[in-house]
C-alpha cells in the first residue's frame, strides 16, 4: 500500500471512529432518558411515553445543534473564546437554564396557533403533539446539516399547525396568529440589525476613530460594560429566572440597575489597568471586550436554555400529562423536573456533538467578526428581546442574532465603500502632483478624526474650485460596491439563511401533517 493510500485510510478510519462515538453517545442518551421516563413518568402506557421522550430528546438535541450557535458563534468567530471553551460554557449554561429556570408551565398549543378545543380528544391530542415533535426535530436537523440557523420556535409552531390541520381541518388554525409569526420574520432581523449598527457606530465614533484610543476606551468601555450588565441581568430576570424569581418589571429594572452599578465600579479600575498595558491601536483595543463577550455567551445560553427548552419539552409535557390523566391538557401543561432534565441534557449533547458547524457559520461564514463587532451583536440580541417584549412584538431570538450579524456586516460595507470613495476623491484632487504629497495627505487622512476628515475634504474642494472634484460615474460606483460587498458579507450565506427562514413554518407544517397521518394510521392505544 502506498503512503498516500495509507494516509487516506487512516483519515477515513479516524472519521469513522468519530462518527461511531457520536452514534454511541446518542444511543446512550436515548436509553438513559427512556429509563428516566419509565421510572418517573406517571402513566400505565410506558411504551408510548418512552417513544415520546426519545422524540422530545431528539428535538432537544436538534435545538442544541442549531439554535445555541447564535449565542456563542460571535464570541468564537471573534476569537474571544475557543470553540471547545464555548461548547463547554454553553452546554453547562443551557442545561442549567433548562433545569433550574425552565418554567413550570408550558404553552402546549404554541402561541395559540390552533384552537385547543379542536383536539380535545386525548388520542388526537397525543397524536398532534407527537407529530409536532417529530416534524420540528426533523426540520431543525435538516437545517443543521445544511448549515442554516433557523428558529426552533417557528419549527415547532409549524409542526403543530400542520398536525392540527390534519387532525381537525383547516378551520382549526388561527391565521391571525400565523400572520404575527410571519411578521416576526421581518421585525426580528431588522431590530437586531438596527441595535447592532447603532452600537457599532457608537463604539467607532467614541473609541476607534479617536487618535488617543486608549484614553477614549478608559472612558467608554466601563460605560459599555455597565450597559451590558444592566441589559443582561434584566434579560435574565425577565426571560430566564421567572420561575425561581417572579419579579415584576419595575423592581427588575431597579435591581438590574443596582447590580450593573456595582459591576461598573468593580470593572472600571480593571479596564484602566488593562488599557495601560496595550498599544494605541484598534486591534489592541479589541482585547478589552474579551471578558464581556464570554459572560454574554454564558448569560445568553442560560436564558436560551430556560426559554427555548419549551420547544422540545412542551409537547412532551403535554403528552405526559394527557397519558397520565387520560384527559386533554388544553392550553398548558405542568412540566415535571425529569422532563426538564431530558430537555437540558438533550440541548447540551446536541451542541457538543453537532453544534460546531452552525457556530462556525454564525461566527465566521457570514462576515468577519472581531471582538468589538461580536460584543455589539451579543448586546443587541438582549436589547432587542427586551424592547420587543415591552412593545408586545413577536420576535425570534435566532432571527435577531443573525440580523445583528447582517447589520454589522452591512455597516462595514457602507463605511468601507464611503471611505474608498473619499480616497478616490483625494487622489483625483492631487492628480498630476508628486506621489509623495498624495501619500502624506492620505496618511494624515487615515489618522484624522471623523470631524477632521470632513474638514480635510472641504479644504480639497476649495483648492479645486476651478477644477472641481470629479464625481464617480455609475460604472465606477457599481464596481466599488461589488468589490466591497463580496469581501465583507457573503451573499450566498444570506440567501441560504433567508430562504430557510421563509420555508421553516411551511415545511414543518407539511412534515407535521405527514407525521400525524402516519401516527393515526399506525394507531395509538391509550
Amino acid at each position: 500500500m502506498e503512503f498516500k493510500d495509507l494516509a487516506q485510510f487512516q483519515k477515513a478510519n479516524k472519521k469513522f471512529q468519530k462518527q461511531s462515538l457520536k452514534i454511541g453517545l446518542v444511543m446512550l442518551f436515548a436509553i438513559s432518558i427512556s429509563v428516566i421516563a419509565i421510572i418517573f413518568g406517571n402513566t400505565s402506557n410506558a411504551l408510548l411515553l418512552v417513544f415520546a421522550t426519545i422524540v422530545g430528546g431528539y428535538m432537544a438535541m436538534s435545538i442544541g445543534a442549531n439554535d445555541v450557535a447564535n449565542n456563542v458563534g460571535p464570541a468564537v468567530g471573534s476569537k474571544a473564546i475557543t470553540l471547545a471553551g464555548a461548547i463547554a460554557i454553553a452546554a453547562i449554561c443551557e442545561a442549567g437554564g433548562a433545569i433550574i429556570a425552565g418554567g413550570d408551565v408550558v404553552d402546549t398549543i404554541k402561541s395559540g396557533i390552533i384552537d385547543p378545543l379542536s383536539i380535545a380528544d386525548p388520542k388526537i391530542f397525543v397524536s398532534v403533539m407527537m407529530a409536532a415533535l417529530v416534524s420540528g426535530a426533523i426540520w431543525v436537523h435538516l437545517a443543521t446539516v445544511l448549515g442554516a440557523p433557523v428558529s426552533t420556535t417557528h419549527s415547532i409552531v409549524g409542526g403543530i399547525l400542520g398536525a392540527g390541520i390534519a387532525a381537525g381541518g383547516i378551520g382549526v388554525a388561527h391565521w391571525g396568529v400565523l400572520g404575527g409569526i410571519v411578521g416576526s420574520w421581518i421585525i426580528s432581523p431588522v431590530m437586531g440589525a438596527f441595535f447592532a449598527m447603532i452600537l457599532l457606530m457608537f463604539i467607532k465614533k467614541t473609541i476607534t476613530y479617536k487618535q488617543n484610543k486608549k484614553l477614549a476606551a478608559k472612558k467608554v468601555v466601563p460605560i459599555l460594560i455597565f450597559l451590558m450588565t444592566w441589559t443582561f441581568v434584566l434579560y435574565l430576570i425577565i426571560k430566564g429566572l421567572k420561575k425561581i424569581i417572579p419579579i415584576d418589571f419595575p423592581l427588575a429594572l431597579v435591581l438590574s440597575f443596582l447590580i450593573a452599578l456595582i459591576v461598573y465600579f468593580i470593572t472600571k479600575p480593571l479596564v484602566y489597568k488593562k488599557a495601560d498595558s496595550i498599544e494605541n491601536t484598534k486591534e489592541e483595543i479589541n482585547a478589552l471586550f474579551s471578558i464581556p463577550l464570554i459572560f454574554s455567551a454564558a448569560l445568553l445560553s442560560f436564558a436560551h436554555g430556560a426559554n427555548d427548552v419549551a420547544n422540545a419539552i412542551g409537547p412532551l409535557a403535554a403528552i405526559n400529562q394527557a397519558l397520565g390523566s387520560l384527559q386533554s391538557v388544553g392550553k398548558s401543561a405542568n412540566v415535571p423536573l425529569w422532563i426538564m432534565v431530558v430537555g437540558g441534557l438533550g440541548i447540551s449533547l446536541g451542541l457538543a456533538l453537532y453544534g460546531p458547524k452552525l457556530i462556525k457559520t454564525v461566527g465566521s461564514e457570514i462576515t468577519e467578526l472581531n471582538k468589538i463587532r461580536a460584543f455589539c451583536i451579543a448586546l443587541s440580541a438582549a436589547l432587542t428581546v427586551l424592547v420587543a417584549s415591552g412593545l408586545g412584538l413577536p420576535v425570534s431570538s435566532t432571527h435577531i442574532a443573525i440580523g445583528a450579524v447582517f447589520g454589522v456586516g452591512f455597516l462595514r460595507e457602507y463605511l468601507k465603500k464611503r471611505y474608498h470613495e473619499m480616497e478616490e476623491k483625494i487622489i483625483q484632487a492631487h492628480k498630476g502632483k508628486d506621489s509623495i504629497i498624495i501619500a502624506n495627505f492620505l496618511e494624515r487622512f487615515h489618522k484624522a478624526s471623523i470631524k477632521r476628515k470632513g474638514a480635510m475634504l472641504e479644504s480639497l474642494k476649495k483648492m479645486s474650485k476651478k477644477s472641481p472634484l470629479p464625481n464617480l460615474n455609475k460604472k465606477e460606483k457599481k464596481s466599488l460596491k461589488k468589490a466591497y460587498k463580496n469581501e465583507l458579507v457573503k451573499r450566498s450565506a444570506i440567501n441560504k439563511i433567508i430562504a430557510s427562514w421563509i420555508i421553516t413554518v411551511p415545511i414543518s407544517a407539511v412534515l407535521g401533517a405527514i407525521a400525524y397521518f402516519m401516527i393515526d394510521f399506525i394507531g395509538i392505544n391509550l
